[in-house]
């Protein structure tokens, strides 16, 4: 299983006093150094952490993969086929949300996001959908064309006990579903040290979006090895 780093929390530091650093720039060189094998970020509406010029830069340095998340908005698409980020990850997104708060409701924007999805594939950029552990809108991403889902597994490491079991399931299921309709699947949201393992024992699912986990593990260890930590667990298997 692969490790894709999101390093939009080092930018929330360094915009906490609209500074120089800490520099996304640099943990997203080190995440690759110490084996990530891509660099995830995501250019919000609001820009509370990562900047256009982020994109800008991270497109002509990063050596692996980078994966932009974003809106699907115009000024967005836009920005995509501008600096032509080597993925497009489309998600929702609401202004006094604290993080990403669900998965994009494909069946209910079926029309705007074929549109968005095939405009963003004919520029020759990988597009995946942030959605939900849902069959009806994993067929709905698979009809309007989209080749790649990312599995939200926020409500998963938001519970414990009896219902996070119910929400590991629900993932696995989605998860073999997807896989069986010739979609590929990536996986991501609030996932930690503690809650990722299970997640890797998911033969279907092909890569990890981990960031704010391993920023604050990065506060005791430093960046690289709480990277290099995370990969250990992820790439047991």
């Amino acid at each position: 299983m692969k490790l894709g780093v999101n390093v939009d929390h080092i930018a929330t530091i360094r915009e906490a006093r609209k500074s120089k650093n800490p520099d996304p720039i640099l943990a997203a060189l080190i995440a690759e150094q110490a084996g990530a094998d891509s660099i995830v970020i995501h250019l919000r509406g609001d820009r509370r952490h990562i900047q256009e010029r982020d994109l800008e830069i991270l497109k002509k340095v990063v050596k692996t993969k980078l994966n932009l998340e974003m809106a699907p908005t115009l000024e967005m698409k836009r920005i995509a086929l501008t600096y032509h980020p080597d993925m497009v990850t489309l998600v929702p997104e609401r202004e006094e949300e604290i993080t990403t708060e669900g998965g994009l409701d494909v069946v209910l924007n079926e029309e705007n996001l074929r549109g968005f999805v095939q405009d963003l594939l004919q520029a020759k950029i990988e597009v995946s959908l942030f959605i939900d552990a849902d069959l009806e809108q994993i067929k709905a991403a698979h009809k309007i064309g989209a080749p790649t889902i990312e599995i939200n597994t926020g409500k998963y490491s938001e519970s414990k006990g009896e219902e996070q079991v119910k929400e590991l399931e629900k993932i696995k299921e989605a998860a073999s579903f997807a896989r069986r309709i010739g979609l590929k699947v990536v996986a991501g949201h609030g996932l930690d040290y503690h809650n990722v393992s299970p997640i890797t024992e998911i033969r279907e699912i092909e890569e990890l979006s981990i960031g704010f986990a391993i920023v604050a593990r990065s506060v005791f260890v430093g960046f690289e090895q709480a990277v290099k930590e995370m990969i250990t667990l992820i790439k047991r298997f």
